[in-house]
C-alpha cells in the first residue's frame, strides 16, 4: 500500500490480517484461506440456483411425463413421452398458440412505431402543453386492467368514428396494445440523453426531419429498443383479461386464455397444462436471448444515466 507525499510515494506495510476491501455485500473475505466464506457463497448461490430453476425444470420434465396426479411432479419424467402435446393439439393448442403469435407480433409491432414516434417528438421537440400529455401517459400506467375494462369493451364493440365491431378478432386485441406508456416514457427518456449536436450537424448538411430521425437518432436508440420490446412482448404475450374479452368463441382465444381454462378442467391432467406452459415459454425465451446484448446494453446504459 502507497501513500503520497510532497517528494515520492512511500509505502506502507499492512496489518497482516486486515482486508484492503470488502469483496463482499456482507464483508466476507475472499482470500485463499477463507474456507468458511466460499462454502458459505457457494451454498447460498446453489440455493439461489435451485429456486429460480426449478420449477422451470419441473415444468420441463412435467411437459414429458405422464402423470395424472398433479400433487406429484418430479424433476426428471419417469416415462418419457410426447403424449401430453397430443393430447394437447386435441385440445386446439396450436391454435391457441398461433393466435398468440399473431396478436404479440403485431401488437409489438405496433406498440415500437407509436412509443418511438410519441418519444421523437416528446424528447426532441418543444411544444405547450408537453409536461400534461407526459403526465397523462404515465397515468396510464397506473390503472389496472380491471378498472378500464367495461369501457375498452364498449369502445371494442362499436370503435368511435368508424363504428366497427372489433368482437371475436385478433385486431380487437392489436389496437388496445398498441401503445404503452411504460415504453414511450422510456423511449422519451433515452432520446433526450443523445446529444443535440449530432441532430444539428446533420441538418447543416442538409438532412431533413425524416432523415434524422431515421438516421441519427433511431439507430442510437437501439438499446432502449431493445429494452421496450422485451418488456413489450412479454406485456402482450402474458395478456389475459383483454382476449377475454374480445373473443366471442373459444377458437379466439390465446394461449394464456385457453391455459387458465385448461387448468380448471378437471378431465385435463397436469401433463398437458404443463405442456401447454412449457409452449408459452418458448417465444419469451426467444425474444430475450435474440435482444440480450442490446437489452442488457439499454439497462446499464439506463442505471448509468439515472
Amino acid at each position: 500500500m502507497t501513500t503520497s507525499t510532497g517528494t515520492a510515494p512511500v509505502r506502507t506495510r499492512r496489518k497482516p490480517g486486515v482486508s484492503s476491501r470488502l469483496d463482499t455485500a456482507l464483508g466476507w473475505s475472499t482470500a485463499r484461506n477463507a474456507y468458511a466464506s466460499r462454502a458459505i457463497r457457494i451454498v447460498l448461490c446453489t440455493l439461489a440456483v435451485l429456486i429460480f430453476t426449478g420449477p422451470l425444470i419441473t415444468v420441463f420434465s412435467g411437459a414429458f411425463d405422464v402423470n395424472r396426479d398433479p400433487t406429484q411432479l418430479s424433476v426428471l419424467p419417469g416415462n418419457p413421452t410426447l403424449q401430453n402435446y397430443e393430447e394437447a393439439a386435441a385440445k386446439n393448442i396450436w391454435t391457441y398458440f398461433a393466435n398468440s403469435l399473431f396478436i404479440a407480433g403485431g401488437a409489438l409491432l405496433l406498440q415500437l412505431l407509436v412509443s418511438v414516434f410519441a418519444a421523437y417528438a416528446m424528447a426532441r421537440k418543444k411544444f405547450r402543453g408537453q409536461a400534461i400529455i407526459l403526465l397523462l401517459i404515465l397515468t396510464t400506467m397506473m390503472l389496472p386492467e380491471e378498472v378500464i375494462a367495461i369501457p375498452l369493451s364498449l369502445v371494442i364493440g362499436d370503435l368511435p368514428v368508424l363504428q366497427l365491431n372489433l368482437r371475436g378478432t385478433l385486431l380487437g386485441v392489436i389496437l388496445p396494445l398498441g401503445a404503452w406508456g411504460f415504453s414511450i416514457f422510456v423511449m422519451t427518456e433515452f432520446m433526450k440523453e443523445i446529444p443535440v449536436e449530432l441532430e444539428e450537424a446533420a441538418r447543416v448538411d442538409g438532412a431533413g426531419e425524416l432523415r434524422v430521425f431515421a438516421r441519427i437518432i433511431l439507430p442510437l436508440c437501439r438499446p432502449a429498443l431493445a429494452v421496450i420490446a422485451v418488456f413489450g412482448f412479454t406485456m402482450i404475450w402474458d395478456q389475459y383479461l383483454l382476449p377475454r374479452i374480445v373473443a366471442n368463441d373459444p377458437a379466439d382465444y390465446t394461449l394464456t386464455v385457453a391455459l387458465a381454462d385448461l387448468r380448471s378442467d378437471i378431465e385435463v391432467g397436469p401433463g398437458i397444462v404443463l405442456a401447454g406452459a412449457l409452449l408459452a415459454l418458448v417465444p419469451s425465451l426467444i425474444v430475450y436471448l435474440s435482444l440480450q446484448k442490446s437489452f442488457l446494453r439499454g439497462i446499464t446504459t439506463g442505471a448509468v444515466k439515472g
